[in-house]
């Protein structure tokens, strides 16, 4: 286990590893998220829902299968852990769930007791005690959680260093373009109430109703979140090549005349800045802008 941990005062409690938190910013999400952890589980949730769920997903899914078996994997910002036990599930891989709020965590850490999913543990920690080893992972996801930190470049620079070398990175932030349609659903949630976002909001449409705890975690993340901020492609373009990772692959594409259909983990051009202007200008306009404003860029650690 010291392989991969760099905190010698990390402890385990009742499976999880667990490092005190004390920060400001940080106990603040905490306190968000421990009113309604997000993602929720649905009552009927087991192995095969999730996986299946996770099988829906068009990125998980890819990321998944280009895992393959063997491997080391860390989800930054885990959250309940739905997305780190599809990656854990019908493979040898051993896979890290990392996030600051023990309460999502053990709702995962049950689910995969239950279910019996040993090839997976959850960590208890803030991204910024830093607690792994460099060059642990052979693959870091970390979808939608670093725009929810005190400093994201920050945050990104000390995950970066647990990547292995030809190791593959998964970033998911809040644009700065797309966001533009949600961040007008969180005025008129603000003005008029939840009735307005019910109507609005393309997620909330497809959730079943009776599902309130669903509802609640997403108007929860979406429209209430205490700690956000908005970011280019560029702007992560930067970060890599700072920390000496390669550009592979985004949605959107960077270069509007390619198709990224084949493969995400297809080397792929940048484009020009123009062209990366234009293409996340037209989230706004199509489903990645509906849905939050997220785009997703995808790095490989460079050998020198």
């Amino acid at each position: 286990m010291n392989k991969i941990f760099k905190k010698k005062d990390i402890k385990i409690e009742d499976n999880v590893f667990k490092l005190n938190i004390d920060d400001s910013t940080v106990e603040k999400v905490i306190d968000f998220y421990n009113e309604a952890p997000f993602p929720n589980y649905e009552n009927n949730d087991d192995k095969s829902s999730i996986n299946q769920k996770g099988d829906n997903n068009y990125l998980a899914k890819q990321f998944k299968n280009f895992i393959g078996f063997n491997k080391d994997i860390l989800e930054v910002g885990c959250g309940t852990g739905q997305l780190s036990l599809y990656f854990s599930i019908g493979n040898n891989n051993r896979v890290y769930a990392l996030d600051p709020t023990l309460a999502s965590i053990n709702l995962g850490k049950e689910f995969a007791k239950k279910n019996k999913i040993e090839n997976i543990k959850f960590v208890n920690a803030d991204i910024f005690d830093d607690v792994f080893n460099e060059e642990t992972f052979d693959f870091i996801w970390t979808n939608g959680v670093l725009h929810h930190t005190k400093n994201p470049k920050l945050a990104f620079d000390i995950i970066s260093k647990y990547l292995k070398k030809n190791g593959y990175i998964l970033v998911g932030l809040y644009n700065k373009y797309g966001r533009a349609r949600t961040l007008l659903r969180r005025i008129l949630y603000k003005l008029f109430g939840k009735s307005i976002v019910m109507l609005l909001d393309p997620t909330l449409r497809k959730i079943k109703k009776g599902n309130d705890d669903q509802i609640k975690s997403w108007i929860r993340d979406q429209y209430e979140h205490p700690v956000e901020s908005l970011h280019s492609i560029d702007e992560v373009l930067k970060w890599f090549n700072e920390n000496n990772i390669e550009f592979i692959n985004s949605i959107p594409q960077c270069d509007t005349e390619e198709n990224y259909e084949e493969s995400l983990f297809k080397k792929s051009s940048k484009g020009t800045f123009l062209s990366r202007c234009f293409s996340q200008i037209t989230m706004l306009f199509n489903e990645l802008g509906s849905d939050g404003g997220l785009f997703i860029v995808i790095g490989k650690k460079k050998i020198n």
